[in-house]
């Protein structure tokens, strides 16, 4: 046995196969152990050792001594195999003396395993081939045959490489049974050679039996898949060329396709709905049917076109009104108004075909209210009802903003605690959670350490810095004690603070980083990183020297508000206990005291005169002090952004740490910024609530970062605007700057992320619609915002109730862009008529459901334009629902 591990050990592939081939089933079985500790041994050594060379060998070696089918396939699988795997033929040639049912149970469990283990496909093959066992149908084997197709044979054409697989049927619908294509989507090709195409000839010629193809066909475009593999089965469909009555077989599978089915499949399924109603094989009972589901899909080419099908289908059957229009009437509720339209169009040419259907023509009325207050009428006047009447005024009713709340005391149980940081560790969390934890960590430390360590301890013993050998690869006080590049996360933060209190960072170590402090480069968010990570390190050399009795700036509100009175109590506690305040907690606190209440500020700030403490004094020149403007601004451009810049704010300037005092220095444009490394957004919560009653000090670091959703790729950074919204403090250049950006955003999780900021500010009173309005107009303009985006946003916020809202948003951006459609354009400014038509439809919408009148600059030029262009049909539209009778 010693000569079969030196075998393996040296890589002999050849040499271990024949010498375990010599060996009885016992003596084999006995190899095992020896073989294990070996596997176990390279796992452990470095990935570029020479050692690399054993596990082909190693492989063989296995698989030949595990005598069960089940070991055996676990073995050869296994992750540490797979870039390292023997030849199949070479293994193949190892396991020949089986039997073949071990050898079918092998190739099974093979098969079995996800396409990700990556098991070669002539090993799985070979061993069914062996066997003479059924093949093996699953994802793993499937992938693994279309590689090897794809990727085999030469010059020999597809179609003739498919014809000599002696197991195609079984396999070609292994192919449309496949969870997901993303693997081999790029090898079934286009046009001629493809698959398609070779599939499709191999069904014409027999080889394939037709009527399993079309029905696996059909069935896997219900079923859906990876957002691209219609691509491979819609056209292969085609090229099956249904002939009229296999298409009549499957109506209900077109109903289904119509209705659910991702857009390019969904209009062929239309297409041969369509075909088969015109040509009499549809009744309009199943065409009411397939049509419900489409008139009510997103698509507005999708809907217009069923329109036009139902309007032919009652132009050649009137008598099918009865059937047909109540699913027209579904139509009315689009949010297009022009889909609206053709519906209502439809309608009124055929309402006298209902005079005996009173029950129809009632449910169509019914759907009519869900019309355009203009469209609303005419429908009216078609059904013979009364037309609703148009409320005198109209009320704006805004969804409530979200309401703050307070924040729970710190939990007066140890292991309570111990719960909430393990939560925290655990996930993001929010503000008040990780401020209570902070709070709550000071106060229990202060009270009995020995207790915090003891509820702390199942939370500790799962953490790196407890491990003997930590996987991340620092010692835990070089980890803790960088500075250059250790600006602390709130997690991070966590992970620190209960370091300390087990000891695992010396007082040494922590004392010297918080007198150190961050030596990383600038950038515009610098400031508030530095001031987390200086509170953050403070409590942590706090929690080993001298525990504080609690924390000063804990907030009073989620939002990071602490009520003045509030703070006052907490000094009086530290005097009492003689306590001695951290400079970085009392700074924030001093930060986060709230101000706008001016008979509470001064109330509270003679109170704090009386404790009689330097604390005390400080805090009350602050609360009696005027409340201080917002610093300058100016914008500033690059490319397509508008960026803005601050000036200082003296008042951060004087006995504050250096960290803190960084939030009120002025912030420019461009420079450091773009060497920022704050990448992640988890702690811009964090931001709003160190200065939460000055939130344009916050916003113009973020104008920046925000661009980049609109003109760029950047994901995710709008989360952060709902908060900036319900925080406090004058919502000015940069708050809006901030909103205009997500509204105009790539993605739409963004762009839902800013249309909710925008009706918080509405619902608080503090949304400049002209100024929001304005900047989205230059933005447009300058190409930063696409008007497509923020037309769907506009919509969006609309659906709300937000209509007048809305309208006298685009009522300032609107005259911008028509501007430039009358002009022509500027130099550097090209017209954006390429989505104007939207914006002026949802415009419309908004009018004529506010009632708004009055005159928009430049909106007559376009309406006066020759044509049926959306952008032309919009703007008449909304000259109507204004009533402008003058010229612009």
């Amino acid at each position: 046995m010693s000569a079969v591990l030196e075998a393996v050990r040296a890589g002999r592939v050849g040499e271990t196969a024949l010498l375990v081939g010599k060996l009885a089933d016992a003596e084999r079985r006995a190899l095992l152990p020896g073989l294990q500790a070996l596997r176990k041994e390279l796992r452990a050594a470095p990935w570029e050792s020479r050692s690399e060379r054993t596990y082909p060998a190693l492989q063989v070696a296995g698989a030949m001594c595990h005598s069960g089918a089940a070991a055996a396939a676990t073995w050869i699988a296994g992750a540490d195999m797979r870039w390292r795997q023997v030849p199949a033929d070479a293994l193949l040639k190892a396991l020949a003396d089986r039997d073949t049912g071990w050898q079918a149970d092998v190739a099974r469990r093979l098969a079995a395993r996800p396409v990700s283990a990556d098991v070669p496909f002539l090993l799985m093959a070979g061993l069914v081939r062996r066997s003479g066992c059924e093949v093996p149908v699953t994802d793993a084997y499937v992938v693994g045959w279309v590689r090897y197709i794809g990727h085999s044979w030469g010059r020999v054409p597809l179609v003739d490489r498919l014809r000599a697989e002696p197991d195609l049927a079984p396999l070609v619908n292994g192919l449309f049974e496949l969870s997901d294509l993303g693997e081999v989507r790029w090898l079934f090709g286009e046009g001629p050679g493809s698959w398609q195409s070779a599939l499709a000839e191999l069904t014409g010629t027999g080889v394939l039996e037709r009527k399993a193809v079309v029905d696996a066909c059909v069935a896997r475009l219900l079923r859906g898949g990876g957002p691209t593999d219609h691509r491979v089965f819609l056209p292969l469909l085609g090229k099956l060329a249904l002939t009229r009555e296999e298409e009549r077989e499957r109506v209900a599978d077109w109903t289904a396709l119509a209705r659910d089915a991702a857009s390019p499949v969904a209009a062929h399924a239309q297409s041969v709905l369509a075909a088969l109603a015109l040509d009499g094989d549809l009744t309009p009972r199943r065409l009411a049917e397939a049509s419900e589901g489409l008139l009510f899909r997103a698509e507005k080419k999708l809907v217009r076109a069923q329109l036009v099908l139902l309007g032919k289908v009652l132009a050649r059957d009137p008598s099918a009104a009865a059937e047909l229009l109540p699913t027209v009437a579904q139509a009315f509720g689009h949010e297009d108004t022009q889909v609206q339209e053709r519906a209502l169009k439809l309608v009124e040419r055929h309402a006298k075909r209902l005079d005996g259907e009173p029950a129809v023509r009632s449910g169509i009325a019914v759907a009519a209210e869900r019309l355009s207050p203009a469209l609303r009428v005419r429908a009216a006047d078609a059904l013979g009802i009364a037309a609703t009447p148009v409320p005198d005024s109209y009320e704006e009713v805004l969804p409530p903003a979200p309401e703050p709340f307070r924040l729970a005391p710190a939990p007066d149980s140890a292991v309570e605690l111990a719960e909430e940081i393990g939560a925290l560790l655990a996930s993001e969390g929010d503000v008040a959670a990780f401020e209570r934890a902070l709070d709550g960590l000071a106060r229990h430390a202060h009270r009995d350490q020995d207790a915090l360590r003891e509820a702390l301890e199942p939370v500790a013993a799962t953490r790196w810095w407890k491990q003997s050998e930590p996987s991340r690869g620092w010692h835990t006080e070089e980890y803790f004690g960088n500075t250059r590049y250790g600006l602390l996360a709130a997690r991070d933060g966590l992970e620190l603070l209960l370091a300390s209190l087990y000891g695992a960072v010396s007082s040494d170590v922590l004392l010297a980083a918080l007198r150190r402090g961050p030596v990383g480069h600038e950038c515009a968010h610098t400031g508030f990183s530095r001031v987390l990570d200086l509170r953050l390190r403070e409590l942590a050399h706090r929690l080993r020297t001298d525990p504080q009795p609690l924390l000063l700036a804990t907030p009073t509100w989620s939002t990071g508000l602490l009520e003045p009175g509030e703070l006052v109590d907490r000094l009086d506690a530290y005097r009492r206990l003689g306590a001695r305040v951290g400079a970085a907690d009392f700074a924030q606190a001093l930060f986060r005291v709230r101000r706008e209440d001016r008979a509470d500020a001064l109330a509270a700030a003679e109170r704090a005169v009386a404790l009689g403490t330097p604390e005390g004094e400080r805090l009350a020149r602050l609360l009696s002090a005027e409340e201080v403007a917002v610093p300058p601004s100016r914008r500033r451009t690059s490319g397509p952004r508008i960026l803005v810049e601050s000036g200082e704010v003296p008042e951060f300037q004087a006995d504050f740490p250096e960290e803190f005092r960084r939030l009120g220095r002025p912030v420019t444009a461009f420079g450091e910024s773009r060497y920022c490394y704050h990448w992640g957004q988890e702690n811009h919560p964090h931001w709003l609530a160190a200065l939460p009653e000055r939130r344009e000090l916050v916003a113009v670091r973020l104008v920046h970062d925000l661009s980049w959703t609109a003109v760029g790729d950047q994901r995710g950074a709008t989360a952060v605007l709902p908060l900036l919204a319900e925080s406090g403090g004058p919502a000015g250049e940069s708050t809006h700057l901030c909103v205009a950006y997500g509204l105009g955003a790539r993605h739409p999780e963004d762009r839902l992320a800013a249309v909710d900021a925008l009706l918080v500010l509405a619902a608080r009173a503090q949304l400049d619609t002209e100024r929001l309005g304005a900047d989205l107009g230059q933005l447009v303009r300058r190409g930063a915002v696409k008007p497509l985006r923020l037309a769907e946003s506009a919509r969006t916020a609309a659906a709300t109730g937000a209509n007048a809202t809305i309208w006298e948003m685009l009522r300032h951006t609107l005259p911008v862009l028509l501007a430039d459609l009358a002009t022509g354009g500027t130099a550097g400014a090209p017209v954006a008529a390429r989505g104007l038509g939207e914006l002026l439809s949802v415009a419309a919408d908004c009018a004529e459901r506010s009632g708004s009148r009055g005159e928009l600059p430049h909106l007559s030029g376009a309406a006066a334009r020759r044509g049926s262009s959306r952008l032309v049909v919009q703007a008449r539209r909304l000259w109507d629902a204004l009533a402008v009778t003058a010229a612009a």
